[in-house]
């Protein structure tokens, strides 16, 4: 029986070369898969069904436009928004886009560090790592300028100190032991070089 199948897969191989055999497989799965299917009135209820059928046989096709919707491209550049504060723009770009946000301006030493950052070329590895310590020397200034303002931050309430103790104590446990690790051990490093 199996030597029958392989020669009829090697025939059918040899008639259509991009065949990869199991003929008989195939051509069952396919009887099976035309045999279960329910007819479409029975399918027509389901939401959704029929988006892939033919254009003339779509559900939604009187309710599609030609052109479609939303793909109206605006003729020309869109008018240039008025630059208020520093806008950073990388040197491999002719200038600033066109629309841009202006709710951070780049200030203090975070704003030294990203103008730095947009002197070197975006494929440098340097550009990307000091964007990364900007925005960590950003955290550290709101919080120095809500101290400043009388504001004293809730800095473990918004790390999510009470709501980890509630619902994942143990990984919250995990988190202080690996924290208290490293401080450790930074400071034991920190003496033992203070000796010699």
């Amino acid at each position: 029986m199996n030597t029958d199948i392989a020669r009829r897969d090697l025939a059918e191989q040899r008639r259509n070369p991009q065949h990869h055999g199991h003929v008989d497989y195939e051509r069952q799965l396919d009887h099976d898969l035309n045999r279960h299917s329910p007819p479409r009135e029975q399918l027509q209820h389901i939401p959704g069904w029929g988006s892939d059928l033919d254009h003339k046989n779509r559900p939604a096709i009187p309710m599609e436009r030609m052109p479609p919707r939303f793909i109206h491209v605006p003729q020309g550049q869109p008018v240039q928004q008025a630059q208020t504060v520093e806008v950073f723009c990388s040197p491999e770009r002719p200038g600033i886009t066109p629309i841009f946000g202006t709710a951070q301006p780049p200030k203090w030493v975070s704003g030294a560090i990203r103008r730095l950052a947009y002197k070197l070329p975006e494929n440098d590895v340097r550009h990307w790592l000091m964007l990364i310590a900007a925005d960590r020397v950003n955290v550290v200034e709101g919080i120095v300028d809500d101290l400043r303002h009388g504001h004293v931050p809730n800095v473990l309430g918004e790390m999510g100190i009470r709501s980890e103790l509630r619902h994942n104590p143990a990984g919250l446990v995990r988190k202080a032991l690996v924290t208290a690790v490293v401080v450790g051990g930074v400071m034991a490093l920190l003496k033992r070089r203070d000796r010699y």
